[in-house]
């Protein structure tokens, strides 16, 4: 049935074997979303808390590691398990073997030693309380109704009562351990039936939500597909603009710098303008004070003719006036500077051409790369979402080929009959664990009956205990508790060895099962024995494999598949499904991306059409260069724009004038000379102070110093600027027209990776899906926990070995009970005679008279004791 079963699971998952063994594909930056494959919590919970009574089952384990503190002989039961042991005569005369044996002794050392004890105790006690009786009965061992009197007695009566005290205590504390386990194990069982109903309810699930799980990673196909025919739609922005790209490296920066040399023609225009009118406006202001400047000078000179200044006192004065005469002249002369008007005509010439215009035209014809992709790959894109069809149809093809229903069904029934089976056969369960209850009930009830009459002797013998009374004058209820005692007695020599009978059995299984089955499969060591090669199978190195796969050699064991379950992996992956049927050799994206690789490669996209910058363009950027803005003198517009207005501050030369005359002797030609030092100052602020602060000339003159400047930069290795603009362009068009293929092969295989990797990204989704979300077979890791940790260890291994330990501690405390109890009996019963003295010297001789040696009878003669009467 077990075989059936795996065989089962295995045809189940093998449709969930969408798995591949090659490594996770790293996908592109636009990942796929696939969801979250649907899955329900398992309800079973394998956590066991025994309660308060985990402290005496850790009590107890104790107790077992110092009976048995060897480490699982792993290596021991591996070897034996090998050389079939016993299996052939002479098997125990071989060296090997007699090792073997020595060394499974040596393991079971504490055992055999305590079991060796607890035989002995069987044996031995029955025979001892049958001695017992009958050396009793002979009026020895304590059968003579006569007690001595002695000084220390009551001491001896004490100690004896509260040793009895003590040992019944502690059997009564076994008991109650014996009870405690033997009821928690019942209750376990009452509550079982939930905990096997929730491992078959998670099996059912297991077996309801997997072919949904399974139809999900199918269905997500069609995720993949839509987003490759989404890409494959939009082939235009996605491959067009990934070409773009590439391309614009050299392409857009040719073509910027052809529009910035359009926008500089335009610049030099404007600039060739400003410098015409700032010319002319600065000459109109500088023409009119040169006139005025020179005729004051030629008045001047006219004056100084005069012969006032040949006198002796005026000549030196007026020849100093005659020598400065030239400084009253301009400085900045714009009239000198050659005009700009033919290279202003050239380049009005060069603009009828708009070369901006032409530029975008480039800019257009290269963006419209895009449409130039789509309309070029109609016919190759209907071709590719054929493949794409035809894969999701291979898939739908393989789900109807597989006989999922019928196995499905198949499975539902074993598990129903399953269950049925535990809902028939659950009640005789809980009926014969009654019976086991009964029995364990029975024997505490016959350890509670010796403690009964323990607690009786000790109850009745104390309160009714009178240390005047002489031992043949002890009450009623005295000589009830020393019968009391003896009644235990005597039930204990009954019981004990029944007891202990039973202590051992239940020790030697219970505490083998802890040592050899429970605390190996808590640390997962008994799956390694299991896992051993050849060992339940001489032919088969594992077994495990041979079993589910057909296949002994590949190495599936049980310690992995019950870790793997236990962390709720898929068991496709855990049991290595993919050595019986790897669908990833059916849904292999190699193959298909093969297919639609050849599809893509036949892409062909011919950009020669488009046309970045024509001749007519070229030419005029040609033109451009031969504006012969370079031959312009910037250097004499420099230097006249720095100079001032005039060559002397007006109003100082006016002033020194002034003072000369006044050196001069009163008179007509003082007179002349103040008046010409006069109207040097009104042309000075009539004409040059309005030529160095109106904002007319002051903006003129900004004007011509920014446009000489722009045009000096411009025109700096204007030819070269221009040449490698043209050379940009045109290595870009060769770029587009002859070398465009192998920017567009490696686009389009850059594309066709994209696409291929959505359908890399599905097949790892699909293999970590079947790993750790589909098919999770946590439920099945927690039938074997049910089983063994929880059903075997917890309940019946941890509840027996509680038993036999407070089971085992009463009928141990027995012996110094029954030790106590017949010693104690002595002072508690009445005696038929007593001494009369201790000392023989001082006995009266009328005791001797009477021939009873010192014993005295409660009736002598039929007369009442005088001693006991009074």
């Amino acid at each position: 049935m077990a075989g059936e079963l795996c065989l089962l699971l295995l045809l189940l998952f093998c449709r969930s074997t969408i798995s591949t063994v090659q490594p996770l594909y790293e996908p592109p930056s636009d990942t796929l979303d696939f969801g979250f494959v649907p899955a329900r919590i398992y309800d079973t919970s394998t956590y066991y808390e025994p309660g308060p009574i985990g402290i005496l089952f850790r009590l107890v384990h104790s107790f077992l590691y110092l009976v048995q503190p060897n480490y699982f002989p792993q290596d021991l039961i591996k070897k034996l398990a090998l050389q079939n042991f016993g299996g052939t005569p002479g098997d125990f005369q071989k060296p090997e073997n007699i090792v073997l044996t020595l060394q499974a002794v040596y393991y079971e050392l504490g055992f055999l030693v305590s079991a060796t004890l607890g035989l002995l105790f069987v044996l031995l006690l029955p025979l001892v309380g049958l001695c017992f009786c009958m050396c009793r009965c002979c009026d020895n061992c304590g059968g003579e109704m006569h007690q001595r009197q002695k000084k220390n007695a009551e001491c001896q009566r004490s100690c004896f009562a509260t040793v009895l005290f003590a040992a019944s205590c502690v059997i009564s504390i076994g008991v109650l351990i014996a009870y405690a386990a033997n009821q928690h194990l019942t209750n376990q069982v009452k509550g079982a039936k939930n905990l096997v109903n929730s491992n078959f309810k998670d099996l059912r699930i297991f077996l309801n939500d997997t072919p949904g799980q399974i139809d999900y990673l199918v269905s997500q196909y069609n995720t993949t597909k839509r987003r490759a025919l989404a890409d494959l739609h939009n082939v235009g922005p996605l491959l067009g603009n990934r070409v773009q790209d590439q391309l614009g490296k050299d392409v857009r920066p040719a073509l910027d710098a052809a529009l910035t040399m359009a926008g500089a023609i335009r610049e030099t225009k404007e600039a060739l303008e400003n410098v015409s009118v700032s010319v002319e406006v600065l000459q109109e202001g500088t023409e009119k004070l040169q006139g005025n400047l020179t005729e004051v000078r030629g008045q001047l000179m006219n004056t100084l003719d005069d012969s006032a200044c040949t006198t002796a006192q005026a000549a030196s004065i007026c020849y100093v006036i005659s020598n400065s005469l030239n400084l009253l002249n301009i400085d900045a002369n714009f009239s000198r500077l050659p005009g700009v008007s033919p290279q202003l005509a050239k380049v009005n010439e060069v603009l009828k051409t708009d070369l901006s215009s032409l530029v975008q035209k480039g800019y257009a014809a290269f963006n419209n790369t895009p449409d130039l992709v789509r309309n070029q790959t109609r016919n190759i894109l209907s071709d590719i979402k054929n493949v794409l069809e035809t894969i999701g149809s291979n898939i739908t093809i393989l789900t109807k080929t597989l006989p999922v229903q019928k196995i499905l069904a198949d499975f539902t029934l074993y598990l129903s009959q399953s269950e049925a089976y535990v809902e028939d056969y659950f009640p005789v369960v809980e009926q014969y664990d009654f019976y086991r209850w009964l029995c364990c009930l029975l024997l505490c009830c016959m350890v509670i009956l010796i403690l009964v009459f323990y607690y009786l002797g000790l109850l009745c013998g104390t309160c009714g205990y009178d240390k005047n009374a002489t031992p043949t004058t002890r009450g009623c209820i005295s000589n009830t508790g020393g019968n009391f005692l003896m009644a235990g007695v005597g039930f204990s020599f009954i019981f004990s060895w029944v007891l202990m009978l039973i202590v051992v059995v239940t020790f030697v299984a219970g505490g083998n099962v802890e040592k050899l089955v429970c605390e190996p499969f808590e640390d997962k060591t008994l799956f390694k024995i299991l896992d051993t090669p050849y060992l339940l199978n001489r032919h088969w190195k594992h077994y495990l494999s041979g079993i589910i796969l057909k296949n002994p050699h590949i190495n599936l064991t049980f310690e992995k598949v019950y870790s793997d379950c236990k962390e709720n992996k898929g068991i496709y992956n855990s049991l290595r499904l993919e050595n019986i049927f790897d669908i990833y050799d059916f849904l292999n994206v190699s193959m298909y991306a093969e297919e639609i690789s050849l599809k893509i490669r036949q892409i062909n996209i011919n950009l020669s059409n488009i046309v970045l910058l024509d001749d007519k363009g070229k030419e005029n950027l040609l033109n451009f260069s031969y504006s012969g803005i370079n031959e312009i003198d910037f250097a004499a517009y420099l230097s006249e724009i720095n100079k001032s207005v005039t060559k002397v501050d007006l109003l100082a030369f006016a002033n020194d004038l002034e003072a000369r005359a006044d050196q001069l002797p009163k008179g007509a030609l003082e007179n002349a000379l103040k008046g010409h030092a006069n109207k040097i100052r009104m042309i000075h602020i009539q004409q040059v102070v309005p030529l160095e602060q109106a904002m007319k000339y002051v903006r003129a003159r900004s004007t011509l110093n920014q446009s000489i400047r722009l045009l000096e930069r411009t025109s700096a290795e204007l030819s070269g600027k221009v040449r490698n603009v043209i050379s940009a362009v045109e290595k870009a068009q060769l770029l587009i027209s002859n070398n465009a293929s192998s920017v567009i092969v490696t686009e389009t295989k850059r594309y066709m990776d994209t696409i291929i990797g959505y359908f890399k990204q599905y097949v790892a989704w699909v293999k970590e899906s079947v790993t750790t979300e589909v098919a999770t077979c946590k439920p099945i890791a927690n039938v074997i926990d049910t089983t063994v940790e929880i059903f075997l260890c917890s309940y019946v291994t941890d509840c027996l070995n509680a038993f036999w330990f407070g089971l085992g501690g009463c009928t141990v405390f027995l012996i110094p009970a029954i030790i106590c109890a017949v010693k104690l009996a002595k002072y508690y019963r009445r005696m038929d005679t007593e001494d009369v003295y201790d000392d023989v010297e001082t006995m009266p001789m009328k005791n001797l008279e009477n021939g009873n040696n010192g014993y005295h009878k409660e009736n002598l003669y039929g007369i009442q004791n005088p001693i006991m009467t009074r």
